[in-house]
């Protein structure tokens, strides 16, 4: 017995110099390089003191790129750090359509499974590794979290064929996209254009040999654009857009009027519907004319050593810049 416990003893010893040394070397897989910047004050601040601002407010939109490993941490540690200091809150999301509301109510009251929850909803693809964690902090906090967007087989009925299209949804269908849908040609409307624009485009270089050209002349040459009919698909797009920002909008104002819980409202979209305070923002606003609404744009950039935040500075009322991820380069 007095040999076993030697030996275990001395394993104990000998182990813990390569224990400690790992600790000291490891990097922490929670940091995130990352530089906040507040556009108002015209300073750069910690996430704390983001954290103790948007939470004077009654909402706060966080935008991201879907694709930003790093932002989908930040927005983590910002939900938890709204539940410091708001612990009445409830987490919107774009990720998720109004559709989805009942399953998500019968996750977080236990009434189905993790499983069939995500089998009735439609999550997004990249659900598990960004969406999940915030989801169950949430459920975990005994939060609500709202699905606010229009069903995506409804939006793409717009796109397809005008939003006269609306007045022929089904009852069970119309109440899931907003009740007033205004699509003014703005800036936002400018934007979107330009943006669907750069999309559809052909890309510059080498060609894709395995992509369809839309401009290819079959008997040889490029025919020129019809960009009459190009505008005319990009207004139906704009229609659509509008009815998913009208939507989302339309959710959080009706979360905000419940005057008996009077929550905070955290709400997850992509950069495009907030920033600016365009959007589905601007349709929050309309709503709610005397909230105080704040918005936040993660921004991932090459070297956050190195910005210039007044090229940035009315994107948002607080950036978040978070490094680009490396791509990885094959072979030589």
């Amino acid at each position: 017995m007095k040999k076993l416990m030697f030996f275990l003893i001395l394993l104990v010893f000998l182990l813990l110099p390569i224990s400690l040394q790992a600790q000291q070397t490891a990097v922490p897989q929670y940091y995130v390089p990352q530089r906040v910047y507040d556009t108002q004050a015209k300073q750069w601040i910690d996430l704390e003191t983001l954290l103790a601002n948007i939470t004077k407010g009654e909402v706060v939109f966080i935008g991201e790129q879907h694709n930003d490993d790093d932002g989908h941490k930040l927005e983590l540690a910002i939900v938890q750090g709204v539940a410091r200091r708001r612990p009445n809150s409830i987490v919107a999301m774009e990720m998720f359509e109004r559709d989805a509301q009942v399953s998500l109510d019968d996750y977080f009251a236990g009434r189905i499974s993790e499983t069939e929850f995500l089998s009735r909803s439609r999550p997004w693809a990249n659900y598990m590794p960004d969406y999940r964690p915030i989801v169950e902090f949430a459920r975990n906090q005994r939060w609500r979290v709202i699905g606010t967007n229009a069903p995506q087989r409804l939006a793409r009925a717009v796109a397809n064929n005008g939003l006269s299209i609306i007045d022929r949804f089904s009852q069970p269908d119309r109440p899931l996209i907003a009740e007033q849908i205004e699509c003014p040609v703005d800036s936002y409307r400018e934007r979107f254009s330009q943006t669907m624009l750069a999309m559809m485009a052909p890309a510059g270089g080498g060609e894709n040999p395995h992509a369809a050209n839309p401009h290819a002349n079959p008997h040889g040459g490029t025919a020129a654009p019809d960009m009459n009919a190009i505008n005319e698909r990009i207004e139906r797009f704009y229609f659509a857009q509008c009815i998913k920002d009208e939507t989302m909008g339309e959710s959080i104002a009706k979360l905000i009027k419940d005057k008996e819980t009077k929550p905070f409202i955290i709400h997850i979209n992509g950069a495009f519907h907030s920033d600016f305070g365009e959007g589905t923002m601007s349709r929050a606003r309309r709503r709610l004319p005397n909230s105080q609404i704040n918005n936040i744009s993660i921004v991932p950039v090459e070297n956050i050593d190195k910005i210039n935040p007044d090229e940035y500075s009315k994107q948002a009322n607080y950036l978040i810049f978070t490094l680009k991820p490396v791509e990885t380069q094959e072979g030589n």
